[in-house]
């Protein structure tokens, strides 16, 4: 008999590691984005995209979620683009239009981000 606890039960219970389900990694993501742990948050939404079969009706939120991580991140390039995924879904998601909008005024694209910001404000109320 060993003391020692096996390698797999130390671990158990951390962002995306074996026996975390992805309704376990879906909250933990949604907990690191509210304590503004966006890059944390990113990495566990990666991962969770790269099992979209498995996740289901919620990939929608969780692209969404990617993309604003990427913003409060400024990893402004990679919000536009996860934002167009999400579009690319649900082309009346109007806070992905926002996020394209406000992600192009960062980068001083005043003119490419008006429409989006135009529709963001028609589809959902949001300020432009």
């Amino acid at each position: 008999m060993t003391d020692f606890t096996p390698f797999e039960d130390l671990l158990a219970g951390h962002a995306g590691l074996l026996e975390d389900s992805l309704h376990d990694r879906w909250v933990r993501a949604q907990s690191l984005f509210e304590d503004r742990a966006y890059r944390e948050a990113i990495v566990l939404l990666k991962e969770l995209l790269e099992q979209p079969e498995d996740f289901g009706h919620a990939l929608t939120d969780a692209r969404l979620l990617l993309a604003r991580s990427y913003y409060h991140s400024a990893l402004l390039g990679p919000a536009i683009d996860a934002a167009r995924e999400v579009l690319a879904i649900d082309p009346q998601e109007a806070y992905a239009h926002l996020l394209i909008g406000r992600s192009l005024q960062r980068q001083s694209k005043a003119d490419e981000a008006a429409p989006h910001l135009k529709l963001a404000h028609l589809l959902g109320g949001y300020a432009a």
